[in-house]
């Protein structure tokens, strides 16, 4: 009969880790949404309208 001992100290340990593995903590974390703001100068405006003309003469089927 010695190896009743063992099979309840199993159970007793499985019943232990069960119990301590339902008991986890959940952390909710509020993540705001992020809003920037940005003024484009008519110089930046007009780099950026050229550098997408030369981008979709390269590419022609781009959209």
């Amino acid at each position: 009969m010695r190896r009743l001992p063992s099979i309840a100290a199993a159970a007793a340990w499985l019943a232990i880790s069960v119990a301590a593995s339902a008991c986890a903590p959940t952390v909710h974390v509020k993540v705001d949404p992020i809003t920037i703001y940005a003024k484009l100068d008519a110089n930046v405006r007009l780099q950026l309208d050229q550098d997408v003309k030369a981008l979709i003469q390269k590419n022609p089927d781009l959209f």
